[in-house]
C-alpha cells in the first residue's frame, strides 16, 4: 500500500509539473499579454531562497537583477537569460530560480529585462543581451553566461555578434533545454513529437513566426544550428543539460557533434524522464534540485 501511495502521489506531483510548464510555452491558441500574466503568476515569488540578496541596477540602459549569495566568487559573474519563447518572461518570473542557481553556483548573477515579441521583434531582445555582455566583459575577469530555451538564441548570438578576440573573457556558456533551430524543419522533430509534454512543433513555429520574418530564421544570429566554423572561432566551452523527453533532444544533440566537428567542447547532461525545463519546478519534481545542484557544482569546478 506505501508502494501504491508513493506511485499516486509521484503521478500527481509530474502532472502538475507538466501543468505549471505549459505556462512558459507560446502555442498557437496565446495571445501575448495573457501568456504574460500566467508565467508571472505561476512563477513569480516575492521570496527568495537562500538568503540570496536581490538589487535592482542598469547596465548601459538595460535594467538588471542583480543576485548576491552568502558566499560568491570574487572574480566570477553570470548573466542569466531567461526564455519564455522570446514573447513572455521577465526577471521578476525568473527572479526565485536565479537566485537558486546563483547560491547553487556561488556567483553573482545579472538578470537583465528583455524587450519582448512581438511588440520587439528581432533583433531587439539580442541586442539587449549583447549590451550587457561587452559592459561586463568589459568591467569583469571571468564571465558564465547561462540561459534556457529561447534564451539559449539569445546567448549562443550574443556570443556570435562579438569579436573573436573578446571570447576568451567568456569562461563558459551553460544552458538548460536549449532551443538552437527555429527554422523548426520537421526531421528535427518528428521522432519525438509524441513524447514531449510540453511543447510541440507546431508551438514552436509560432514562436519563430512572432520572432522573426521566415526568411531570416536560418540567420545564425537567430537559429545557431546554422553558424559555420568560422563563425565558431575562439568559442567558449558549453555545458547542456536537459530532459531525454524533449522535442529539442535530436536538435540538442545535432549542435553538440557540430560543436565537437568545430573543435568546441559542448557537454551533455540529459535527465531521464525529464521535460523541458524541469529545473523550474522543484516543487513537484527532486530532479530539478539535483540538476541545480549539479549545474552550480559545474561551475564552481571550473575555478
Amino acid at each position: 500500500m506505501f508502494l501504491l501511495y508513493l506511485f499516486i502521489m509521484k503521478s500527481i506531483d509530474r502532472r502538475a509539473a507538466i501543468k505549471k510548464l505549459k505556462t512558459l510555452i507560446f502555442t498557437q491558441k496565446s495571445e501575448p499579454i495573457p501568456f504574460r500574466t500566467k508565467i508571472e503568476k505561476e512563477f513569480s515569488s516575492i521570496f527568495l531562497p537562500n538568503g540570496v540578496e536581490f538589487s535592482e541596477t542598469t547596465i548601459g540602459n538595460v535594467k538588471c537583477d542583480l543576485l548576491v549569495p552568502e558566499v560568491a566568487a570574487k572574480s566570477r559573474v553570470m548573466i542569466y537569460i531567461y526564455g519564455g519563447s522570446f514573447v513572455g518572461g521577465s526577471r521578476a518570473s525568473w527572479r526565485s530560480f536565479c537566485a537558486s542557481l546563483a547560491h547553487a553556483s556561488s556567483t553573482e548573477t545579472y538578470v537583465p529585462e528583455l524587450h519582448r515579441s512581438p511588440e520587439h521583434p528581432f533583433p531587439a531582445s539580442l541586442e539587449d543581451v549583447i549590451q550587457v555582455l561587452k559592459i561586463l566583459l568589459s568591467i569583469k575577469q571571468d564571465v558564465v553566461l547561462m540561459g534556457d530555451s529561447s534564451g539559449a538564441s539569445l546567448i549562443i548570438g550574443s556570443v556570435l555578434s562579438l569579436p573573436v578576440s573578446s571570447r576568451s573573457k567568456i569562461k563558459e556558456i551553460v544552458l538548460m533545454s536549449p532551443w538552437f533551430d527555429l527554422s523548426a524543419e520537421a526531421p528535427l522533430f518528428n521522432q519525438r513529437k509524441n513524447s514531449d509534454e510540453i511543447i510541440s512543433a507546431e508551438s514552436l513555429r509560432r514562436c519563430a513566426d512572432v520572432y522573426t520574418y521566415r526568411s531570416n530564421l536560418k540567420n545564425p544570429l537567430v537559429s545557431p544550428m546554422f553558424g559555420t566554423e568560422q563563425d565558431y572561432e575562439n568559442f567558449p566551452p558549453i555545458f547542456i543539460q536537459a530532459g531525454e523527453k524533449e522535442i529539442l533532444k535530436e536538435q540538442i544533440e545535432s549542435f553538440a557533434h557540430m560543436m565537437f566537428r568545430y573543435g568546441i567542447n559542448c557537454e551533455l547532461d540529459f535527465w531521464k524522464d525529464m521535460p523541458h525545463m524541469f529545473q523550474m519546478v522543484d516543487e513537484y519534481l527532486p530532479q530539478a534540485h539535483l540538476a541545480v545542484e549539479k549545474i552550480g557544482k559545474h561551475i564552481q569546478e571550473k575555478d
